[in-house]
């Protein structure tokens, strides 16, 4: 089994655990350049977004692939759903080991004020 089926069948393992619980899911993908973060309610639908990508953190940051960026994204992201009335949500790492810049971004989002 090579690296990305031993990611996937770790995603597929959590996934089914956090659709039982039936909460706003913080979804955080990472590659080697950007890192990405949605609030995604139990129907699938993205609630808010925030990205590496996004023009706003493109302009002030030159490389983006650091834990640097995974900070300021979780609190971007936890911002935005707080603006929206979203406290709660489970932490879907997408399968992705609990560090470094995953371990980053959830740290900062809960600084700002999510709960998982």
């Amino acid at each position: 089994m090579n690296k990305k089926n031993s990611r996937l069948k770790r995603a597929k393992k959590l996934r089914i655990k956090i659709k039982e619980s039936l909460k706003h899911r913080l979804v955080v993908h990472r590659s080697s350049r950007h890192i990405y973060a949605q609030i995604i309610n139990p129907d699938s639908c993205v609630i808010a977004s925030s990205s590496t990508l996004s023009a706003d953190y493109a302009k002030s940051s030159a490389y983006t692939g650091n834990i640097n960026s995974a900070v300021s994204i979780g609190k971007d992201i936890a911002q935005k759903a707080l603006s929206k009335g979203i406290k709660v949500v489970a932490f879907d790492r997408s399968g992705f080991k609990y560090h470094g810049r995953i371990a980053a971004l959830a740290n900062s989002a809960r600084d700002a004020g999510l709960q998982f």
